[in-house]
């Protein structure tokens, strides 16, 4: 009677625990997937300028770099501030210079569950490069660069232009079909490239204005100053939604993700937990392995005894 009554609990003891090493598996599987499908809740960017310009000084055999930004954000958050002055240390004696001044200088970024927005405005704004203290490199009146990307709609890129700008002091206008030059003898050149938008599945970018600069001015110490200007940019994803970004409660174990969810241009990535294992598994059946050994020599030391 005693050596059935310990036969049974010792049974069911390592029933029990071999039962919870194998379970132990697909849980860890289906943990590891849910967060990594959570992760994405789309993106969204914008900014009013951003330069990326080599500065030549008279006396100095080497370009110094002047790479500036204004407004630059990422959801969520916004920024208005309309100056934006710099300083490089062989130009003009080392004093700040304006770089951009405007009425208007907005960037806003935004995300919700269901949408991500970027939105730049610049309102009757003057930029000038090293060297031109006085001739402003542009001068625009309006520029807007907007990108909307909501769930179940197809992301939108799109921006406004006003009808001419004046580029070194020359008045152009601005037709919207290929890009604009522009030459001023003594001075220099500037090439503008107008209303570049992108979009994708799940992405939208827009650039109102990029200037590729190569000006001459000889003036405060500055031999030459060649590089690219961008003016009014936006972009973002498009959130995944809840019910694409997470597998059900009951499921046991992940399933690959739909093709169409999948970030534009993203590689693919080889996972473990996506083909069903993980580093943890080897480890798990081992164990359940070891459990079930131990069991049934308790077992057969009992059956001897009794």
């Amino acid at each position: 009677m005693n050596s059935l009554s310990v036969r049974k609990p010792a049974l069911r003891l390592v029933t029990v625990a071999t039962a919870t090493a194998l379970a132990a598996g697909p849980l860890a599987l289906t943990g590891v997937s849910t967060a990594h499908a959570a992760d994405d809740h789309g993106r969204a960017s914008a900014a009013v300028l951003h330069t990326d310009l080599d500065v030549s000084p008279l006396n100095k055999p080497v370009n110094i770099p002047l790479a500036v930004s204004l407004n630059d954000v990422q959801a969520p958050q916004s920024a208005e501030k309309t100056t934006l002055t710099a300083t490089l240390d062989a130009v003009d004696g080392g004093r700040p210079f304006s770089v951009l001044r405007a009425e208007v200088a907005d960037a806003k970024a935004t995300t919700t569950p269901m949408k991500a927005e970027g939105i730049t405005t610049l309102v009757h704004a003057r930029l000038h490069v090293p060297g031109l203290p006085l001739l402003s490199l542009i001068e625009v009146e309006k520029v807007i660069a907007k990108a909307t990307c909501e769930v179940g709609e197809n992301p939108v890129a799109t921006t406004a232009l006003p009808g001419s700008v004046t580029v070194l002091g020359k008045r152009v206008t601005l037709t919207g079909q290929g890009p604009a030059e522009v030459k001023v003898p003594g001075v220099g050149e500037v090439r503008l490239d107008l209303d570049n938008t992108r979009t994708t599945a799940r992405n939208a970018a827009a650039t109102a204005l990029e200037l590729k600069v190569s000006v001459d001015p000889l003036k405060q110490n500055v031999a030459e100053v060649d590089g690219t200007v961008t003016l009014a940019e936006a972009a973002c994803k498009t959130p995944l939604p809840e019910a694409a970004a997470q597998p059900p409660a009951e499921q046991s174990a992940p399933s690959a993700p739909p093709a169409a969810v999948e970030p534009q241009g993203a590689p693919a990535e080889t996972n473990l937990a996506e083909t069903g294992g993980s580093s943890a598994t080897p480890y798990l059946v081992g164990l359940a392995i070891a459990l079930l050994a131990v069991g049934g020599g308790v077992l057969s030391r009992m059956r001897r005894r009794g």
